[in-house]
């Protein structure tokens, strides 16, 4: 399936998998590549510019497909030393890198120097432009339905993509909600170039993960994520846990009167407990809703090669063939 954006990345399929804290690992990014989609490795996760140096050398020794890095830009007053990973990416030979956050528009000029093509997560269709217009090569269009951070605008894929597509001019990709073929060949109807996955790419057999997180995944419906720190203007999807009905208490008793400080326990330096440790009620760890839809834990060969063959029939299949007999040919190949 050719699309902009296994044109533009020099993927075989047009799915990424997204940058996620303590996921985003070697072990997961190889595999996703090696599979024909774009794996990406989670720059922040490692600690310093010289442990993200040594995790692409990794990830380089697992692949010799594309794979990128994610690096998220963080509304912090102590930075993390962004120029010094940006070397880590450019020396490390890496070509595709996801940023997400804050504007990347003040790190974009040594990246660009370097070749290096740029796509920017983005929760809004302004955003989306801005990213546009400050030099982003594509865009991750993150809709409500997604784990981690959605904005605060609420709006879902199928009202963001439409309109993302009307804007657009750069290729995007669907992010939040994608797990399967239904998933890709409905973004591609509404204008996308390819999918991005985080949640379904956490319930599979090599990610990184410990097991109890998985198994979390598949077990949850699409009703049992939460969303917190809406008082904040900082709203994060979370699985539901006890650490999460502790934080919705909360903030439910300090009303507009929350602050970070309140809940800090339950969201600040959880993930290695979580995710590496199992103790699923440590904190509040992201979780989108396609939680619902996922059943299995696959390798990821298996879980894109499924993708893959099952958006080609329900594309000459199902969709070619509501076109009825009477339908040219030309329509039947379009």
């Amino acid at each position: 399936m050719k699309t902009a954006i296994t044109e533009m990345f020099g993927i075989r399929h047009p799915i990424i998998q997204g940058g996620m804290h303590y996921v985003g690992f070697a072990e997961l990014a190889s595999a996703v590549s090696n599979a024909g989609g774009l794996g990406i490795i989670t720059g922040l996760t490692q600690k310093t510019p010289e442990l993200l140096a040594r995790e692409i050398a990794r990830c380089r020794d697992m692949t010799d497909k594309p794979f990128g890095v994610n690096l998220t830009l963080l509304p912090t007053l102590k930075a993390p030393p962004y120029p010094e990973y940006i070397a880590a990416i450019v020396e490390g030979g890496v070509k595709i890198v996801e940023t997400a956050g804050r504007s990347p528009e003040q790190y974009l000029p040594p990246l660009k120097a370097a070749g290096i093509k740029i796509i920017h997560k983005c929760t809004s269709v302004r955003h989306s432009l801005k990213a546009e217009r400050i030099g982003c090569d594509a865009v991750s269009v993150d809709g409500f339905e997604c784990g981690g951070h959605p904005g605060e605008d609420d709006v879902p894929n199928m009202i963001l993509l439409p309109r993302a597509a009307d804007e657009l001019k750069i290729p995007f990709v669907a992010s939040g909600g994608m797990a399967d073929a239904r998933s890709l060949v409905a973004a591609l109807a509404m204008g996308a170039a390819g999918m991005n996955m985080g949640t379904r790419f956490i319930a599979t057999k090599e990610a990184p993960v410990h097991d109890n997180v998985k198994q979390a995944i598949v077990a949850a419906s699409e009703l049992d994520t939460r969303l917190i720190m809406r008082a904040l203007r900082n709203t994060e999807r979370v699985l539901k846990n006890a650490a999460v009905d502790r934080i919705v208490e909360l903030e439910r008793e300090k009303g507009p009167a929350l602050t970070f400080a309140d809940i800090e326990e339950h969201v600040a330096g959880v993930y290695p407990r979580i995710l590496m440790e199992g103790d699923m009620d440590a904190g509040a760890w992201s979780c989108g809703m396609v939680a619902g839809l996922i059943g299995d834990i696959p390798t990821v060969a298996e879980l894109i090669d499924r993708i893959m063959a099952d958006a080609e029939r329900l594309i000459r299949v199902r969709l070619v063939g509501l076109l009825g007999h009477d339908a040219t040919p030309a329509a039947k190949v379009a």
